[in-house]
Formats: C-alpha cells, structure tokens, sequence
C-alpha cells in the first residue's frame, strides 16, 4: 500500500544516510521543505486510517507518534499545509517534543533546557545516622517545583516519614506551602518568594511591605497613613489563586509628596492599587520573609547544601541525569533503583566507618592552598 504513495521525490528528500543529511538551506526553501514534509505525513496518515487499510497498521505505535506529531505541528485547511507556531502550539505539558518518548517534555530551569524528566529527593539529615533517601518523585521536566512539594509531604505522611523540619530551596515554597505545612505539623524550612512588586523589584518606593493591613476593619493603611477605601476578594486571573485587591483614593495619592515614589500619577478614581494574599498565607510568608533575615535562620539553613552533595552523588555514581529507559514510569522505576543503590553505599560507609567525602577541590584552587 506504502509503496504505491512513495515516489522518486521521496527518496530524494528521506533517502540519504542520517550522517549526510543536511538541511535545505535558505528560510523560504526552508519553508517550502517543512510544509512538503507536512503534506507527505499527511498522505501517509490518509492512507493508513482510509476504511479499506488494515486495522493493525493504525496499532503501530511508530504510526501513532506520527499522527500525533502531525496534529500538534502542522495546520492544515484550504490554503494547504503550515507550521503551527507561538500560541497556536499545544500547550508544553501536552507537546510531544520526542519521537522516542512520549512522555518526555522540554524544560528550562536557570537557563539550561533539556528534554526528559525531573527527580525529586528528599533525604534524612540527622548529624549522628547515615543520611537515608526517604522519598523518590519523577515528573515530566515541565512541572514546576512548588507543585511537588505538596504530593512529597502526602507520600511522606502515608508512609509515617513526615520530618518535624522540612529544608527544601526556594524553588519549593510558596504562601500556602508555608501555611499547609504548618497545618501538618512540620515546618517548611526555605526561602520565601521575593516581592514581585515594581517597587521591590527595583528597590524604589513604597512595596507592598510598607503598607499596613487592617484584617478586622478589611482596609489597608498607607505609609503617609491614608486608608484604603476598595477591599476585593477575587480570584487571581492566571492561576486562580485565591488573593485580595486593595485600592487607595486617587484623592490621595494625587496631591501626596511621595506619590513619584509609590505609584504611577493617578487617572480616575483610584490610586495605588496592591494585591496581597488571604490573612493566613499571608501572614505565613511575612513571618518566613522576617526570619530569613536573622543569623539564626541563615544558620539553620545552611545544612541545605548537603542535598547537593546527594545529587552529585547520584548524578557520578548512578548516572541520574541521563535515564536509561523510556516513559515516566520506567524511568520513575529506575530513579528509586538510583536511590536504593546510594542508601545501600551509605549504609555500607556508615558500617565500616567510612569519612564523608569533602567538597571537590579543582587543581587549581589545590595549587593556590598549597602555595
């Protein structure tokens, strides 16, 4: 059947070995090239889904990937066929972005991308034990950190591992992280999210720590001391968080001397506008903003950077950035394979009295101690 829909062109386009494969060079012929790949995949799909095609070819899972590649990459209507591109691509936690694995998503954190997965450790601390892996979460490489620290301390509570002190990075905290964590117990121990205001982001005028807040009386109060007069409980528009705007009188704010310093000049009614969280997350991620700050909460927090010596570990010794299988579940299984075997070596060292290895020292930086 395949074989009557190939012709010469094919050939010419596909045939060469993958080492000689080069594109076509130029952005119009470039153009002209992936619509062509476009309407070939889409003949091939004809063909393979037409009622009088066999049943099993549209089982293949090759075949599969194709289609859905094909719906997520290409339009097609009366003008011919194209390239999706910005909004009109699949969101990325739907996009296919691997031929070979189709659950693999593409992610950036600090900068770097990769297509894969996330694995998420969670170890004991405890100055006179072994340091043990407890809890092993695999994810696509698109899921965001704070939506991992919830199902972490479930899994955690289920199997009665719940630590009285949580030390996680910044990457894993939010208000109602704080908040819930609480609610269970423990404490979540980790930077809190900065300010996201103009203000704080610029270190100029008023943020929204220089405004008081009056729960009872649902008003705010500014630093000159005007109050607020619109209090609104809504939803935040993207994520539907649960947060509180608050208007001051643009009556104000207009006329007030430090208005340069606290907002743009006033048009209508309303002047400052600020949104904060609900009182109880609120009050959370002020408390943590709070002792950040303090010598004693730097101290405590230090022994955080011994989780990087846990993914060292697991990146030399089990290989963990680079997964040996396909799809979340296998690689999921071989994420706890990694951990069983790092607990397996400390207990080993622990046992015998093996040191802990130190912190590496590159060459140079051992020349200049030792000069």
């Amino acid at each position: 059947m395949v074989s009557g829909l190939v012709t010469a062109e094919w050939a010419e386009r596909y045939g060469p070995r993958v080492d000689d494969y080069r594109f076509p060079r130029g952005e119009e012929v470039r153009e002209q090239w992936s619509e062509q790949v476009g309407l070939d995949g889409f003949v091939l799909l004809e063909a393979v889904f037409a009622p009088a095609a066999p049943d099993w070819l549209r089982e293949i899972e090759a075949v599969q990937v194709l289609r859905v590649s094909w719906v997520q990459q290409y339009h097609r209507d009366e003008r011919g066929v194209r390239w999706r591109e910005g909004k009109d691509l699949p969101p990325v936690h739907h996009r296919l972005c691997s031929p070979y694995d189709t659950d693999a998503r593409y992610g950036i954190k600090r900068g770097s991308g990769w297509t894969g997965y996330k694995a998420h450790l969670t170890e004991t601390c405890e100055p006179d034990a072994p340091h043990m892996i407890t809890q092993v979460a695999t994810t696509d490489a698109v899921v965001a950190d704070t939506e991992m620290t919830e199902p972490i301390h479930q899994t955690l509570t289920e199997r009665e591992l719940l630590p009285d002190v949580h030390v996680v990075d910044a990457g894993y905290t939010t208000a109602a992280l704080f908040l819930s964590a609480t609610e269970r117990g423990m404490e979540l121990l980790g930077p809190a999210p900065h300010d996201s205001s103009r203000q704080s982001r610029e270190d100029q005028g008023f943020s929204r720590a220089d405004f008081r807040l009056d729960w009872d009386n649902e008003s705010a109060i500014c630093p000159r001391g005007h109050r607020s007069f619109e209090w609104w409980e809504q939803k935040h528009h993207r994520n539907g968080t649960p947060v509180l705007k608050v208007f001051f009188s643009a009556e104000h704010c207009r006329p007030c001397p430090k208005q340069t310093s606290c907002t743009k000049p006033p048009s209508g009614r309303r002047g400052r506008g600020i949104t904060f969280l609900p009182r109880g997350r609120h009050e959370a991620l002020e408390a943590v903003r709070q002792a950040q700050e303090t010598d004693s909460w730097k101290n405590r927090y230090a022994i955080r950077a011994g989780v990087e010596g846990t993914i060292s570990q697991a990146v030399r010794v089990t290989g963990l950035r680079r997964t040996r299988y396909r799809v979340l579940p296998a690689t999921r299984l071989g994420h706890v394979f990694a951990a069983t075997a790092i607990n397996l070596i400390r207990i080993d060292r622990w046992l015998t009295g093996t040191p802990l290895g130190g912190t590496r020292t590159s060459r140079l930086e051992a020349l200049m101690l030792a000069a």
